[in-house]
């Protein structure tokens, strides 16, 4: 029995390029900034590092910019999350005072290219030092050779090693060959148990795009009217300036509605952005973070 193949039959998606083109740019022309949706935003944050130079003092800096981020910022929201390797989850959790989420990449990002007992062996063991949400990429590999049930297995025995973590399922959606495979993978993602879809790693040459989100988003749309399940959509790599973080909003808002624009459901992965924002805000140039 072909599971995930079956449930790909039960979905029908029919979206041109230049449709999808079309729509991105009618949402881009009746988007409004403003300093509340910029505030939202902020606090849809998960602040991300993710280096291979990445050390122990490093991140407990980074958390304490958390840590005292409301004394120099009161009228806006904390990040929603810190994204961090496996290794750092207990440098983290020691740290934060904040109530801010402790997010950790596992399952051997950012390839996916390691044993399943590997994936999951990582998952629990960050799940164990603190983290609250897990980003795994879906394997690539198999998906791209059209093995879904093997896709899908994979990340339903990661998401119970999450035990009561959220999972985030990354798409790698710039290794993808078309549309419909996004929006598939995307699909097979939710079945599987994702409580959010997520572009990018941030790791290979094209990461997140308009085009991407909103197919990502008709996915999240058609699953929620089939099973009445709400999963979160989450954009990164390369989201550095506010007005790109804004027609990521603006295309939520369309296609999921305002019960979707908060960091429940709605996430932005980045590092450069948060200083933007920030900058945006208060109408000054701020290098906070």
């Amino acid at each position: 029995m072909n599971k995930y193949t079956d449930i790909l039959n039960g979905y029908n998606f029919t979206l041109t390029n230049q449709e999808i083109k079309t729509e991105i740019q009618k949402i881009q022309s009746e988007l409004k900034a403003s300093k509340e949706i910029f505030r939202l935003l902020f606090g849809c944050i998960d602040l991300t590092s993710l280096n291979t130079t990445d050390t122990n003092a490093e991140i407990e800096q980074m958390v304490e910019k958390l840590n005292t981020f409301k004394k120099e910022f009161n009228d806006t929201p904390n990040v929603a999350g810190i994204c961090v390797y496996p290794t750092f989850v207990e440098t983290v959790k020691k740290n934060l005072t904040e109530k801010v989420d402790i997010v950790a990449v596992a399952g051997g990002f950012p390839s996916a290219q390691t044993f399943l007992e590997v994936k999951i062996a990582e998952t629990a063991l960050a799940v164990v030092d603190g983290a609250q949400e897990i980003d795994v990429v879906i394997s690539v590999g198999k998906f791209l050779e059209g093995k879904y049930d093997e896709a899908g297995e994979e990340l339903e025995e990661i998401k119970q090693a999450c035990r009561n973590a959220k999972l985030k399922v990354i798409l790698e959606t710039g290794a993808l060959k078309s549309a419909s495979d996004i929006y598939n993978a995307g699909i097979i993602a939710m079945y599987a148990g994702a409580d959010f879809i997520k572009t990018s790693t941030g790791k290979i040459p094209v990461n997140a795009t308009p085009e991407t989100a909103y197919i990502m988003c008709k996915s999240i749309s058609d699953f929620y009217k089939k099973t009445n399940k709400k999963v979160g959509f989450k954009a990164a790599g390369g989201i550095a300036a506010s007005d790109d973080a804004l027609i990521y909003y603006g295309i939520a808002d369309k296609l999921l509605g305002k019960d979707w624009l908060n960091s429940d459901y709605f996430r932005i992965g980045a590092s450069r952005l948060a200083n933007d924002l920030l900058s945006k805000i208060y109408e000054k140039t701020i290098g906070f973070f």
